[in-house]
């Protein structure tokens, strides 16, 4: 996770500055502190994710992040619901009745 993380705050921080951005002008996008950016491009996992997406829409990178646990990206978790579905589906047969009629 921390690999992780580290690799998101560097490439939050490579997209600032492609992009010519002033920490300052990023976390005031953000709607944070230039502090709080500083940890998120130091891939802090104290920062709420919140706040991590709200530096992605200030650099316009947002999109990205719907996408990040998408079934269509889930190979795993598509074969785990595909294992566990039944072969044959049927209706339950509902236990007759103890009385006559």
């Amino acid at each position: 996770m921390r690999r992780a993380l580290r690799k998101l705050g560097a490439d939050i921080h490579d997209a600032r500055r492609r992009r010519r951005l002033t920490m300052a002008v990023v976390a005031e996008r953000a709607f944070t502190s230039r502090s709080t950016l500083q940890r998120i491009e130091a891939g802090d996992a104290s920062v709420g994710i919140g706040i991590y997406a709200s530096v992605l829409q200030a650099l316009g990178l947002l999109d990205g992040l719907a996408d990040i646990a998408d079934i269509g990206n889930d190979s795993v978790g598509q074969a785990l619901a595909s294992a566990e579905l039944p072969k044959r589906v049927g209706s339950k047969r509902l236990p007759r009745s103890s009385h006559n009629d």
